[in-house]
């Protein structure tokens, strides 16, 4: 596929453990979406002497990392591009030599992140990615650990430790059993965030960025055999992480390293950094551990493009994520409104009705199907139900969390009875009977409104429903000849009246056009 013409924004972020070259390619809807993701493991932060310059090893490792990125850089026309560093070159003595050794070597302008811009870029990333209106956030690298708090999607206060999970590991001492290092380790943090009092029993989300984070939720994933592929926004509970650390600290380095959902190359760090969540997240304590896979770099790039809006913030995080999925799979928006608009006022009558178990606040989740109902046509015809509900509970996106993304999967791919059934086999735990049968008749029902125009012509202009103890009728108004719409409804229409327990009649009517 060309390059030309498409808005690419690069981004270098120099960590303490790792140093990666992120691409992104800007989307219609203003959003970027990953398009290239390079990792090295250069571990500056061993490489810092005792009066904490950045030794030669150390610049060579960062100066032959860099130059591996300049040659991935070369084949992408680049509209944006930023080179950042954190903790370890902040806090190397001999940082603005490094800066102008890569200025010399490159041309690039090495940008030395402050405290209070490290942890600010990490809170942009995810009040832009989720919708939580409230939480706490922790940012753990190998250097130093971010931590903020946000009410109302607004950044309240923000600090940074000057630990990360290699300064905690150096904590750990061969003379000392495990439970003696860890015991080292869980006073050290909790005296840490004893100096902060906004921390203390907030009673909010914990929602955690960076590697060792995205490690412990894969861990829990594979331990759990998580049936949902996608990680951003994936919650825990504190008994998990509690599991999780438990196990890992009974196991030898040589296991360790074999575990499914861990890096070789955290292996050494993990339980410091799950030390460090469970800590913090007793301290605060919070009511769900979240991961958010957006982070430092992502808000770099957030308050590039959001840089006319209030507070770098999206208006509504969902409704963007909502019109990048209409993008990509090239809906249409005119059906698309249309079928909204039946959709409304067929469920508004139901819900004034009482009928089943409807009610006013299912109008979201109905709305947001509507915008992406088969989608997976767009892959293939025959198998549309099966590509909808795979893309829509396995993507990301922003705005959802893990539950609700089935909720909306579920709703959008409704074939029939038999389909649906097969669809939440994987999910039965996550939720109740009653539940799975609302969201059947919200499937079925969007199903049903979709039929009223299956020729995408919106020639269904308006209809009357009178709802009774056992029937449904329904007079619907036509502007043209409707006869694919009324045989596709009728076809369809048995799922409704198997979830509503109603028998539906249904007339067409052809308005006389002036």
């Amino acid at each position: 596929m060309s390059k030309v013409n498409k808005d690419y924004h690069a981004i270098i972020d120099i960590g303490s453990n790792t140093m990666r070259l992120v691409i992104y390619l800007q989307e219609q809807t203003g959003r970027f979406r990953k398009v290239e993701n390079v990792k090295a493991v250069a571990r500056l932060r061993n490489h810092l002497d005792t009066d904490n310059h950045l030794t030669e090893q150390g610049q060579t490792i960062l100066i032959n990392t860099l130059t591996d990125f300049k040659s991935v850089l070369k084949i992408y026309p680049l509209t944006h591009f930023a080179c950042v560093a954190t903790a370890t070159i902040r806090q190397a003595a001999n940082n603005k030599q490094l800066v102008k050794r890569v200025k010399d070597e490159f041309n690039w302008t090495m940008r030395i992140l402050s405290e209070d811009e490290e942890a600010y870029y990490g809170y942009l990333a995810v009040v832009n990615s989720t919708s939580i209106r409230e939480g706490l956030t922790i940012d753990m690298g190998g250097g130093s650990t971010e931590v903020t708090y946000f009410k109302d999607r607004k950044l309240i206060n923000q600090h940074s430790f000057p630990f990360g999970t290699l300064t905690l590991s150096n904590l750990l001492n061969d003379d000392r059993s495990n439970e003696e290092n860890f015991r080292v380790i869980k006073q050290f943090v909790n005296k840490q965030f004893q100096t902060l009092s906004w921390l203390k029993d907030r009673h909010v989300p914990l929602i955690a960025i960076g590697g060792s984070a995205r490690n412990l939720a894969q861990i829990d994933q594979e331990d759990k055999a998580y049936p949902m592929a996608s990680l951003h926004q994936y919650q825990m509970t504190e008994a998990d992480i509690v599991r999780i650390n438990d196990h890992l600290q009974s196991l030898p380095a040589k296991k360790l390293q074999k575990v499914e959902g861990l890096s070789r190359d955290r292996a050494d760090i993990i339980i410091p950094a799950i030390e460090t969540f469970l800590s913090l997240y007793r301290f605060a304590k919070a009511d769900g551990f979240i991961l958010s896979q957006k982070g430092l770099r992502e808000g770099v790039n957030y308050q590039l493009l959001l840089a006319n809006q209030p507070n770098h913030l999206f208006p509504n995080v969902l409704t963007d994520s909502i019109q990048e999925l209409i993008n990509d799979f090239d809906l249409n928006m005119k059906q698309i409104h249309h079928v909204q608009s039946l959709t409304r006022k067929l469920f508004n009558k139901l819900v004034s009705k009482k009928v089943k178990m409807l009610n006013k606040k299912d109008w979201q989740l109905l709305k947001q199907a509507a915008n992406v109902y088969n989608l997976g046509d767009y892959i293939d015809t025959e198998s549309s139900a099966q590509h909808t509900f795979y893309i829509l509970a396995n993507r990301s996106i922003d705005g959802l969390m893990h539950i609700d993304k089935l909720k909306l999967a579920l709703v959008s791919s409704f074939k029939n009875k038999t389909v649906y059934k097969q669809f939440t086999k994987p999910y039965k735990n996550w939720l109740t009977k009653k539940e799975r049968e609302k969201l059947q008749l919200l499937g079925a029902l969007l199903k049903f409104t979709y039929c009223l125009d299956a020729t995408k012509r919106q020639i269904i202009k308006d209809f009357d429903l009178k709802i009774s103890r056992r029937t449904i009728k329904l007079t619907l108004y036509c502007s043209e000849n409707a006869s694919s719409e009324a045989y596709q409804s009728e076809k369809q229409k048995k799922h409704i009246e198997q979830a509503l327990g109603r028998k539906i009649n249904m007339r067409f009517v052809k308005q006389q056009t002036t």
